[in-house]
């Protein structure tokens, strides 16, 4: 009785009570369609498999009563061969079960973690601001391998130790009854053991999981690139230490109790087997001198014990094996689920340059949103919370309208909260409208295909975004073909070319996590030459250089002069200079827009933006005069 005769013990007995929804396990067996061919050869061979590892024994029985006892030496070598063969037979179904057990799990992971990560690609992002990344990552990995297991392991274990049972009782049986039925009183011995200590070692494996799980929290959150820097200015090394040793401490006692746990349930199976099979060694003796029985049927019922009992054990708790297994599916397809709030229309049209060619104006037509409730973008079991709460109870933004003309720069101010970073939201379809319409050169975005939108439109944030990743990689993100060339010309556009130039490695130079290598100026220039590269008709700039010190922020505002040539922009302001250069100007309060005209319309009427001319913007005069 090998280890892996201990795993379903470990797996958590909770799931006994679980009640799977209806249908689950129709859509697994979806799943499996495209391997149901390999399946049916898996399972085929599982059962040859079983059938001759109750055939050696009978060959054991053999060799004694018809080669040994009557001194046919021929048949002591015939059935001796005939153990070899059936062993190298069974090696070689092993090895075929074990590539198509690995060819069919390895495949559902394939397929489970490419429908898990593409549906969650196309969430909004709401689901995104609500839900767990570690949580996701589970679902990715944990989840992913519990539920192909369902397909592997658990199939296999389930029926193999089934046809083991049914083709070895069948023996035993016909050799000998009596004795059968004696194997099978001791049954009750095996279980025992194996109910009472099976949820413990449950109960200390997710206790320890647990403990694994915050060591590795602390790990993750002081080894990130933001976590270190804040624990190096604030943190204290012996107490950061003291707290990462009691942890680590507590997960090595938790080790130690799981080890003498497993320890005590294998010394108890072995020795309850090797006291069955010393009963059976005991009262078949004593049949054997009487004559009603042979050794080598004694031999072979033995033989047959150390067949039997590991199975039936694995299949006293084969319902937590199988549940478990239907449970990290339904996890799996919970996430599957969960409809995407913006999607694709059944018949989208690309907007397609020949559109965009003939104006890329920009237009919100009474439009209003309030963000959508919990329940619509995310999963309770995703936060960690035991009920999704926190709905927003009013609308962020009420009967929006306006109109940027091609080409045309609009400026978006107002006080924080006021809904500006939203109106951009809609404009890119991070979100649809509760009521009324977004378009792009006239087309009603929710007709419009997203990979044709998210082309035509680009964006950069307050906090832009890198990969772990190279300045070409970075940059080509934004368009995948674009040469060598085409990235130094971006980037001389973008007033960063001689800094890059400087580095050792160029535009091969890695930029680090989230571009920590780089400073928040170079960070955003390097956003505006990806922008630059990915040529989009209309750019948003949602508050681009509110962190930035001057001589970075005047680097970057060329830049976004040169970004913003000839293209339709919605620039939400921080700086004075951007604000006075706008068209027009958007003036943004409580959802609503309050005032619109230019610069000095707007100082003329007083008002909201007099007042943010006066408290905000104006702390920048002197900068942006210089």
């Amino acid at each position: 009785m090998g280890g892996g005769q201990f795993r379903s013990f470990r797996q958590d007995a909770s799931v006994r009570g679980t009640r799977l929804r209806s249908g689950t396990i129709r859509r697994v067996l979806e799943f499996a369609r495209p391997y149901r061919g390999r399946l049916s050869a898996f399972l085929a061979i599982i059962a040859v498999d079983a059938a001759l590892g109750a055939v050696t024994p009978l060959l054991y029985r053999a060799i004694i009563d018809d080669g040994i006892s009557a001194g046919r030496r021929d048949l002591v070598i015939w059935f001796s061969v005939a153990v070899g063969v059936v062993s190298l037979t069974s090696g070689a179904l092993v090895l075929v079960q074990r590539w198509l057990s690995a060819s069919i799990g390895e495949g559902l992971i394939l397929d489970l973690r490419t429908s898990v990560f593409d549906h969650v690609q196309s969430m909004p992002l709401a689901f995104f601001s609500r839900a767990r990344t570690g949580a996701l990552v589970q679902r990715l990995n944990g989840d992913v391998l519990g539920a192909q297991q369902a397909f592997t392991s658990t199939l296999q274990n389930v029926v193999s130790n089934v046809l083991t049972v049914v083709f070895v009782l069948a023996a035993m049986f016909t050799m000998s009854w009596q004795l059968t039925l004696v194997s099978l009183a001791l049954v009750p011995a095996f279980i025992v053991p194996a109910r009472w200590i099976g949820p413990r070692i449950a109960r200390v494996t997710r206790e320890a999981y647990g403990l694994n799980a915050d060591a590795a929290q602390t790990m993750t959150e002081r080894f990130n690139v933001a976590g270190a820097q804040l624990a190096k200015i604030y943190g204290r090394p012996e107490d950061e230490s003291l707290m990462y040793r009691t942890q680590a401490a507590r997960v090595r006692d938790i080790g130690v109790r799981l080890a003498m746990y497993n320890t005590v349930f294998r010394v108890s199976l072995v020795t309850v087997a090797a006291v069955a099979v010393a009963v059976v060694y005991a009262l078949g003796g004593l049949a054997t001198i009487s004559g009603s029985l042979t050794i080598g049927v004694l031999v072979a019922l033995t033989s047959y014990l150390t067949r039997l009992y590991g199975p039936l054990t694995s299949l006293s708790n084969v319902q937590v094996d199988v549940l478990t297994a239907l449970v990290s599916f339904e996890r799996v397809l919970e996430v599957l689920d969960l409809e995407p709030s913006v999607r694709d229309a059944d018949e989208a049209r690309d907007l397609s340059p020949a559109i965009i060619a003939r104006g890329a104006s920009v237009e919100l037509d009474k439009v209003t949103f309030r963000y959508p409730a919990a329940s619509e973008v995310s999963l309770a079991s995703l936060e960690s919370v035991a009920s999704l709460t926190n709905d927003p109870e009013a609308d962020t933004l009420t009967g929006v309208t306006f109109r940027v003309e091609p080409g045309q720069t609009v400026a978006i101010v107002g006080p924080s909260g006021a809904g500006k970073t939203t109106l951009t939201h809609l404009v890119t379809r991070m979100y649809d409208p509760t009521d009324g319409t977004v378009r792009i050169a006239g087309e009603d975005l929710r007709d419009v295909s997203l990979a044709s939108l998210r082309a035509a439109v680009g964006t950069v944030p307050q906090d832009s975004h890198m990969f772990h990743d190279s300045i070409a990689g970075n940059l080509r993100y934004a368009k995948p073909g674009a040469t060598d060339d085409e990235i130094l010309e971006a980037l001389r556009a973008a007033h960063v070319l001689d800094l890059v130039e400087s580095l050792p490695d160029g535009i091969d130079t890695v930029v680090g996590d989230r571009g920590y290598r780089l400073s928040g100026g170079e960070r955003q220039r390097l956003a505006i030459a990806r922008l630059l590269l990915k040529a989009p008709a209309v750019v948003i700039l949602d508050e681009a250089t509110a962190h930035l010190d001057s001589e970075s922020e005047a680097a970057v505002q060329r830049a976004f002069d040169r970004a913003l040539e000839g293209r339709t922009a919605l620039v939400i302001a921080h700086r004075l200079s951007t604000v006075r250069n706008a068209d027009a100007i958007l003036v943004v309060d409580s959802g609503r827009i309050v005032a619109h005209g230019t610069h000095a319309e707007l100082l003329a009427q007083g008002g909201l933006y007099a007042d943010l001319y006066e408290t905000q913007l104006a702390t920048g005069l002197d900068d942006a005069d210089a």
